[in-house]
């Protein structure tokens, strides 16, 4: 973060925390079925890496953050082959990948899912066009 007078200027998000019901299951979704690295668990928290930036799970200590957690967006090389991986292993599905924006180069699919204490999460891939 730099700071200069009244200038803020964020760039790096480090953390993000994600509301469950149930650390230990949440635990187990996000490690065992999305494959993300598991860092380390501290009394009822469990930390995860996602490409740099570190996941928390986290139960809300107080009734006005106990809400679902902001959707987060995975991005992946193969959106259909991740998909089938997660159906197979019995994510709910909320919307099929779908192609949302074509781009000069490449086109934008996302599809959506639920984890195990209903947050919403999608997965995004950035396929490149053939010339």
């Amino acid at each position: 973060m730099e700071s200069g007078g009244d200038t803020v200027k964020l760039d790096t998000i480090r953390q993000i925390a994600i509301n469950v019901k149930d650390v230990r299951r949440a635990t187990a979704f996000y490690r065992d079925i999305l494959g993300l690295k598991f860092l380390f668990a501290p009394s009822n928290l469990a930390f995860f890496d996602a490409g740099g930036v570190r996941l928390m799970l986290t139960k809300a200590d107080r009734k006005e953050f106990d809400h679902p957690a902001s959707i987060l967006y995975y991005k992946v090389d193969d959106i259909g082959g991740m998909h089938r991986a997660l159906v197979a292993k019995g994510v709910k599905v909320e919307e099929e990948p779908t192609l949302v924006a074509p781009m000069p180069d490449h086109d934008l699919w996302i599809s959506s899912y639920r984890d195990s204490e209903d947050n919403y999460f999608a997965l995004m891939s950035e396929v490149p066009r053939e010339n």
